[in-house]
């Protein structure tokens, strides 16, 4: 999930937008994480390019 969708439990605001110390500090915690921002379907793009590529080198050398 991107942190643009949650919502804090201190303030009930987006994460996003840090309105809270609670809520930057949870943004902060995930921007970190270069995977956090992306969208799922960049991720499931990523995925399927990782597996064809897996099966193609395989496939290569057998």
């Amino acid at each position: 999930m991107t942190y643009d969708r949650l919502v804090c439990a201190n303030c009930a605001s987006p994460v996003n937008e840090g309105r809270c110390p609670v809520c930057r500090a949870n943004r902060e915690r995930l921007q970190e994480n270069f995977l956090a921002g992306l969208n799922p379907m960049t991720l499931i793009a990523l995925l399927t390019v990782l597996i064809a590529a897996v099966a193609l080198l395989a496939h290569q050398t057998a």
